[in-house]
């Protein structure tokens, strides 16, 4: 379940090419607080999965929500 939800989330990624220095930023809108930079695209994508594997687990691990991506929802069960 939870790798469907990154390959989802990475689906709705949006990358821009900064003239000013060549660099690639993405950025996953759904996920606030997702986003990367780097001076190729894939290493580019390859960190935004990377910031969006962390964020998730901070957020699980703090009990807080996850967005609705496709339809697609991660609930966090408590576990006694």
């Amino acid at each position: 379940m939870l790798i469907k939800y990154i390959e989802k989330a990475m689906q709705h990624a949006k990358y821009e090419l900064f003239t000013d220095d060549n660099s690639y930023y993405g950025e996953i809108p759904e996920c606030k607080g997702v986003y990367a930079n780097n001076f190729n695209l894939e290493d580019c994508r390859k960190e935004l999965q990377e910031v969006l594997e962390d964020w998730i687990l901070i957020r699980i691990n703090k009990n807080l929500s996850l967005p609705i991506i496709d339809g697609l929802e991660v609930k966090i069960k408590e576990v006694a």
